[in-house]
């Protein structure tokens, strides 16, 4: 896919499991996490959540917009497709950033997660099998 008019980036698609909701975002993650609260596994339905996060101006949604069910406000929510439930993305850091997430993603992107975060509350029966590392609650972007 094409880079848009402002990035060499190229441009990745993710959309939802029914595919009522398609998102476009460039392939320039600022960093990628896989988060184990237990607000994310809830809305994953999983033990955890990988995420890629990138500046909210580089993420739009193409398609379905009006499929879209957001549970919070302009500066924090997550956005699911109201019709299967598919969580697509958050809008975090007071509305300057999009996570993505990355099981949505169509394409495969460039970045891959670099650690755990979260961890202290991890669900229980979860092992972590890899050699990522491991941070007890939250960590700054880009600072692990």
């Amino acid at each position: 896919m094409a880079g848009s008019e402002n990035s060499n980036a190229r441009i990745l698609v993710g959309e939802c499991f029914c595919r009522a909701v398609r998102y476009e975002v460039e392939d320039a993650f600022a960093y990628a996490l896989n988060c184990h609260c237990s607000n994310c596994r809830r809305t994953t339905g999983s033990a955890f959540k990988p995420f890629a996060g990138i500046a909210r101006e580089k993420f739009s949604v193409v398609r379905g917009g009006d499929a879209l069910l957001i549970y919070g406000d302009d500066r924090t929510h997550d956005a699911h497709c109201r019709g299967c439930g598919s969580l697509l993305y958050s809008v975090v850091r007071d509305g300057a950033f999009v996570h993505v997430a990355m099981g949505t993603l169509v394409d495969a992107p460039s970045i891959r997660p670099s650690a755990h975060i979260f961890v202290g509350s991890k669900a229980p029966w979860h092992e972590i099998s890899d050699d990522l590392p491991r941070y007890r609650e939250h960590v700054t972007p880009g600072a692990e």
